[in-house]
């Protein structure tokens, strides 16, 4: 098995839609390639799918593996891109070795984990004891997949993660999460005869994956957004026509835009004070985020205006609700142990404003502490909030056999450590944690960059890398 054996099978998966709820293409196609392998494959009720290596001649008692990753992924586009998540390929390129899609997410997180399970399923040359590749659905959007899991689908003590973004290291842990979603009722109200109607877009910020792009000072579009509406809002009488920004509750917002009319005799002040905001926010983030881009332009809009009350109480909100990282870990250098996610704004049937935030905690009792404030935000503001999709954290044990043997592996191939670390991101690894409460799981993974956002990449190096260790590991559990 090499590397371009992993790279062919990934490239065959980006031809197949799977996104989040929407995972039945790539379940069929898990099932076409165990019956052209003829290894033996089943699904349960959740869509999660299990294919099965038997033990080679003389392996029988060796202990059974699980190989696991997520089969959907995060489909994600820049405005004004034509692509179809339910039916279109993903357009990469291979750049300075680099496996690119720059116009939407890649799906390496968690595409590239399933190639690698099954280029080890169907390599003649690897002499292994039982091996069960198991593929869940729907981690992104609430590990549904994992949490729907009956632990007798699987028979493995060991479980192998591939669901990490950074080669060099096994992580041994990670945060949980849930959802904080308010709504907003509002009375439409008619636009005001002779006003002038603008758009104000905030967008080209590189946006990224929640929890490991929350601590890289990153442009959030949507707070931006509030900013700009809120310098307005202190001088003028303005009405809110439209807003919208951001789209998955785990990505970074890249993307926002309102459109708001004004009497015409106010153009040119509220022009000043977009343009003051808009220079204060690139100059901010010049270094962390320097393709962040504002425009105000003439817009037309047949929708009535956001009521004058909700209006305020929206923006105010957005201004004041927290977003990024919380707290530092006092007992982990660098680790973020708490942050919260701006995720998106958007307007609904009904007459109602749906806000989804994100927060994410190792810790339940800091991840609640968290969403409470978020909560206390946006009930001040008039909105009813609910809590959704918690999942548990993982909680690291040192003394892991399959952390030792990966630490051994490593050093033999390559002859350094392997860093262990905890991951500030969400793995299924703390549900099964509770599912499997003797189970011995690490994960690992290649080099990804900007996952969660076009421009998403995978290191082609360090996935030969990856490779060598995922088969010295499998090699070497006995």
């Amino acid at each position: 098995m090499t590397s371009n054996d992993i790279l062919n099978i990934f490239k065959e998966i980006t031809t197949v839609p799977r996104e989040s709820g929407h995972e039945e293409k790539i379940g069929k196609w898990l099932f076409d390639f165990a019956k052209k392998h003829n290894l033996p494959a089943k699904k349960d009720k959740a869509g999660n799918v299990l294919i099965t290596k038997p033990a080679d001649n003389g392996m029988e008692k060796v202990t059974t593996i699980i190989m696991q990753s997520h089969c959907d992924m995060v489909c994600e586009k820049n405005a004004g891109v034509k692509h179809d998540w339910s039916k279109d390929p993903i357009d990469y390129k291979e750049e300075e070795g680099w496996l690119v899609a720059h116009d939407t997410t890649l799906g390496a997180d968690c595409g590239i984990g399933m190639a690698s399970q099954l280029a080890v399923l169907i390599d003649p040359e690897l002499k292994t004891g039982k091996i069960e590749a198991l593929f869940t659905t729907s981690e992104e959007t609430g590990l549904d997949g994992a949490k729907a899991l009956d632990p007798k689908f699987v028979t493995g003590k060991i479980l192998l993660n591939l669901d990490s973004e950074d080669e060099g290291q096994v992580c041994i842990g990670c945060a949980g999460g849930l959802d904080s979603v308010a709504t907003l009722k509002y009375t439409p109200e008619p636009q005001t005869k002779g006003f002038l109607k603008y758009q104000i877009r905030v967008f080209g910020s590189l946006g990224g994956h929640s929890g490991d792009d929350i601590n890289k000072n990153r442009v959030n579009a949507n707070q931006m957004l509030a900013r700009i509406l809120f310098g307005i809002l202190h001088k003028h009488n303005i009405e809110l026509y439209e807003i919208d920004g951001g789209n998955k509750d785990n990505a970074i917002a890249r993307e926002a835009h309102a459109i708001i009319g004004f009497n015409k005799n106010a153009k040119a002040s509220i022009t000043k004070i977009f343009e003051t905001v808009a220079a204060e926010i690139k100059d901010e983030y010049k270094l962390s985020d320097k393709g962040v881009q504002m425009e105000l332009t003439p817009a037309e809009s047949a929708k009535k205006a956001i009521d004058q009350n909700v209006m305020a109480a929206l923006v105010y909100a957005m201004v004041s609700s927290p977003h990024g990282v919380y707290k530092i870990s006092d007992t982990i250098k660098g680790l973020v142990e708490v942050s919260t996610n701006l995720a998106s704004v958007k307007m609904m049937p009904g007459n109602t404003i749906k806000v989804t935030t994100s927060q994410r905690s190792a810790v339940d009792s800091e991840r609640r502490w968290m969403s409470q404030q978020v909560e206390a935000c946006w009930a001040l503001a008039g909105a009813k909030v609910v809590r959704t999709s918690e999942y548990p954290g993982w909680t690291p044990k040192l003394n892991s056999p399959a952390l030792e043997i990966c630490k051994k592996a490593y050093k033999k191939i390559f002859n350094t450590d392997i860093e262990v670390v905890v991951t500030p991101c969400g793995l299924e690894c703390g549900l099964f944690s509770l599912k499997f409460p003797d189970m011995d799981m690490v994960s690992i993974g290649p080099t990804l960059r900007g996952v969660h956002a076009p421009g998403e990449k995978l290191d082609l190096a360090s996935l030969e890398k990856f490779r060598k260790l995922l088969v010295e590991m499998v090699k070497n559990i006995k």
